[in-house]
């Protein structure tokens, strides 16, 4: 558990993630540092940096670091005519979502600037280019077929042996939410690198064996 004044900088900022999956989701960062020490955590998806401070606070508890990797033009569902799109974050000079700065303010207000690293750009483009192995990947990106299988495929060979794979937005009902994620699930258990560790909500973790 991340330290309260943390938790509670994350239950107030901006995004899309309950209080019990973030308590895990920090619950595995640390399980994750410890298991491979001195390696970094990496999330997919920053948005606005609500995850991030779960993440970004067992980093700096554990003596690591959070490379979060966004765009920041918004996901398919925060564009107009999603269920997600929030208009107040569309730059008015360009016309396109842009979740940089609420995500800066984000972190440089829960003190997490030491500790949390953004990497701004699409996230297939810095796989291809990334070579650091990975403590935990938290995938929780685009939603779409296309985004989410590529995440999968490119960022999951990086994750070190012992480390954790988290996924977001799991849902095994088709009438709870899009298939993605949990079809990169299923696809984790099937490439026999990974094994179910827990389950919380719409969060899983799996271990790389």
């Amino acid at each position: 558990m991340i330290a309260p004044d943390l938790r509670d900088k994350a239950l107030a900022a901006r995004g899309f993630m309950p209080p019990d999956e973030g308590d895990a989701l920090a619950d595995a960062a640390l399980a994750a540092a410890a298991a491979v020490p001195g390696a970094p955590l990496l999330e997919i998806g920053t948005y606005c940096g609500k995850s991030a401070i779960w993440l970004g606070a067992a980093a700096r508890e554990a003596g690591t670091v959070l490379f979060t990797v966004d765009h920041h033009r918004g996901s398919e569902e925060n564009q107009a005519g999603w269920e997600w799109h929030e208009p107040d974050l569309v730059d008015p000079a360009v016309g396109l979502i842009d979740t940089l700065g609420v995500f800066r303010r984000t972190i440089a207000d829960a003190g997490l600037e030491e500790s949390v690293i953004a990497v701004v750009g699409d996230s297939p483009a810095v796989a291809r280019h990334w070579l650091t192995p990975l403590a935990l990947l938290f995938i929780d990106g685009g939603h779409g077929s296309d985004p989410a299988h590529r995440d999968f495929e490119l960022w999951t060979p990086l994750v070190a042996p012992g480390g954790l794979l988290c996924i977001h937005d799991v849902f095994p009902d088709p009438a709870d939410g899009g298939r993605p994620p949990y079809e990169i699930y299923l696809r984790a258990l099937d490439s026999g690198r990974f094994t179910d560790d827990r389950a919380v909500g719409s969060l899983r973790v799996l271990r790389r064996s």
